[in-house]
């Protein structure tokens, strides 16, 4: 299934894609739906002949895929070829960090640039969304835990970043990471919870980033394991994987987004972030 949260009305809805049409499957929005008991048999039960209501696809306005998670669970230095053009050894562990939910914005938002930063940086990532609540989840019961996979840009500050070793402050700005626009459950892709997908991200049409999930070092059911070690995981939650290579840090000349730009986020079988680069104005 692909699942989303769609914006109409002045509300936001959780909905199913079916063909041309997105169906309404009574829930407020897909974090609610998760937290529902049996979710996915749930949604794949309704039709557009017993749906409340459905929508055309066509100029569909969608929400961040899961608007208001408890926790965005981030991982660094987990590709290969990224971990090596940063200079960096391969890790033992996940290098964890967090995001906070006023940071997400929907898969056709503005990407709103800070004032206040010179290094604004693109970071092109599979995500995971969590569809159960787990905690020290091991096997098979962290491969249960995830409700699907959908596509994030890790919008980051790199100056920010980099004011001290810990990199929460270059990585949640308000209204600088898109998420979406499509839950994609896992036996609709290749390698099913460990899935292995072209990943791609464009600036004004220009390939910065082309990769394969499957180089990733920890895969999603690793993450599961370990996040879940540390937290409890619930319902809703985003672990986003890493990125790859390709990054405008790691340019010589190193090259950022200004704003104007367009970037276009794309994982094969999940779908596309279109967002255009907003630079915000300096308060006066």
């Amino acid at each position: 299934m692909k699942l989303a949260t769609l914006r109409t009305g002045g509300a936001t809805r959780a909905v199913r894609l079916d063909g041309d049409v997105l169906v309404d499957l009574g829930a407020p929005d897909l974090g609610a739906l998760l937290a529902q008991e049996g979710w996915a048999e749930r949604a794949a039960a309704v039709t557009p002949a017993n749906a409340a209501a459905t929508y055309p696809v066509a100029g569909a306005g969608f929400a961040p895929v899961v608007p208001a998670p408890s926790k965005v669970v981030c991982v660094g230095l987990n590709y290969r070829g990224h971990i090596k053009e940063m200079g960096r050894e391969l890790p033992q562990h996940p290098t964890l960090f967090a995001k906070f939910a006023d940071a997400l914005i929907g898969a056709g938002d503005d990407i709103v640039r800070p004032a206040e930063t010179g290094g604004f940086d693109w970071e092109a990532e599979l995500a995971v969304v969590v569809g159960a609540s787990v905690r020290r989840a091991r096997g098979e019961q962290a491969e249960r835990a995830i409700a699907g996979f959908t596509v994030l840009n890790d919008v980051t500050c790199r100056d920010w970043q980099y004011r001290s070793p810990e990199w929460l402050q270059g990585k949640t700005w308000d209204s600088t990471t898109p998420v979406g626009p499509y839950l994609v459950t896992p036996d609709e892709l290749p390698g099913g919870v460990r899935p292995s997908l072209d990943l791609r991200l464009l600036v004004d049409g220009e390939v910065m980033q082309s990769d394969s999930t499957g180089d990733l070092v920890f895969d999603p059911v690793d993450l599961i394991e370990y996040v879940s070690t540390v937290v409890r995981l619930g319902p809703g939650d985003i672990i986003a994987t890493g990125t790859p290579g390709g990054v405008g840090h790691a340019r010589r000349p190193e090259r950022y987004l200004a704003g104007g730009e367009r970037v276009v986020t794309e994982i094969q079988g999940i779908g596309r972030l279109d967002n255009r680069v907003v630079a915000e104005r300096a308060a006066s």
